[in-house]
């Protein structure tokens, strides 16, 4: 484990950031699709280094409606702002993919890490690209139209493939801030166009370029 900790920190050049005895204290955890890390409202302990796999992020509204986020694919960080502020974990966090993660105690860091400059440095730069992120994301939300951020989100989510499952629809939505009736209205004009076709709980993209002048370059991240 230690030498898989090691390697992993080293693709991702973390390798440098971590002192020896404090990747000691670093565990491997992984999670199968579907299975959760931590809910909205657990008590937050621990810092997750995404290192394989892609993770969803979602939260539940003071209405009671379910929001998706973001997804997270690697190298990313959850429980990072949690450990800043020294609250219960903001958001749900769930496996999308077989996931595996490096995992080490917000104890540990504080006992380790509280004076370490590097590592302060890095937690303010992944914070505020979280903030930015967010900001991108919900300007995207507002400023195009539902056709332009489905063809956004079919593109992304595909990049090293032409099929994606369409068993979640739902989530697709809510991420693109649309309901399930217009999302399924816009697949089918896509699927009428040519560009895509819907079989078997997958949708698959027969046309990319089509795609992305619908998106106008514009690609959910």
């Amino acid at each position: 484990m230690e030498r898989q900790i090691a390697q992993s920190l080293e693709q991702f050049g973390l390798l440098e950031l971590f002192p020896a005895h404090v990747q000691q204290e670093m565990v491997v955890r992984t999670y199968t699709g579907g299975e959760r890390l931590f809910s909205q409202g657990d008590e937050a302990d621990t810092l997750y280094l995404l290192i394989k796999g892609k993770a969803k992020i979602s939260m539940l509204s003071p209405e009671g409606k379910r929001l998706i986020l973001a997804f997270k694919t690697p190298f990313d960080i959850v429980g990072d702002v949690e450990y800043v502020r020294n609250c219960p974990f903001i958001n749900t966090v769930e496996a999308v993919t077989d996931l595996v993660v490096i995992c080490i105690s917000y104890e540990a860091l504080r006992r380790e890490m509280a004076d370490n400059a590097a590592w302060l440095q890095f937690l303010l730069q992944t914070i505020t690209t979280k903030f930015e992120t967010k900001t991108r994301a919900m300007n995207f939300n507002l400023l195009y139209t539902v056709d332009v951020r489905v063809a956004s989100y079919l593109l992304s989510m595909t990049p090293a493939q032409q099929m994606l499952e369409s068993t979640s629809l739902v989530d697709m939505a809510d991420l693109i801030g649309t309901s399930y009736r217009h999302l399924n209205r816009v697949l089918q004009q896509f699927e009428q166009a040519g560009w895509i076709v819907k079989k078997r709980g997958k949708i698959i993209l027969l046309d990319r370029d089509a795609l992305l002048e619908q998106a106008g370059q514009n690609i959910y991240e």
